[in-house]
């Protein structure tokens, strides 16, 4: 048990740094491509919204990635694709439980499940926040 939550903290605090530096680095995408690119009424907003998107789904599957190559080396499961799998479906919260981590790892994998949550509601509020800034929103008017 001690070892899936040291594991699980050091693998939370990377993923952390990881969504940071991420959203940081999406944010002046989105700021470069609205200041150089000039395009007319809604295109320049729907271009910037693609590129947060596009940059936060990125971030996100740098950090599934992350998940996946530790449960390769630890040996939570067999193989690398398999890992990748049980990462995507822990971190997105499907959970679909077709295929189970080593039982030893059991507590790591819910970990995961957890950082995922959190760090996808992190990035639902990025992307509101860049749809009132620069995209087609407006405080208040989309709902």
């Amino acid at each position: 048990m001690i070892a899936n939550l040291a594991l699980g903290t050091l693998m939370i605090s990377l993923t952390v740094v990881i969504h940071t530096f991420g959203l940081m680095a999406v944010t002046h995408a989105m700021a470069w491509i609205t200041d150089r690119i000039r395009l007319h009424g809604h295109r320049s907003r729907m271009l910037a919204m693609n590129t947060v998107v596009i940059g936060v789904f990125a971030v996100l599957t740098a950090e599934v990635w992350l998940w996946a190559a530790g449960f390769t080396v630890i040996g939570v499961v067999d193989d690398f694709e398999t890992a990748l799998y049980i990462s995507t479906t822990t971190f997105s919260t499907v959970g679909f439980g077709d295929v189970v981590p080593n039982p030893e790892w059991r507590m790591l994998d819910a970990l995961e499940g957890v950082n995922g949550f959190l760090l996808i509601g992190w990035s639902t509020a990025y992307l509101i926040a860049a749809g009132i800034r620069v995209g087609p929103f407006k405080s208040g008017e989309h709902f």
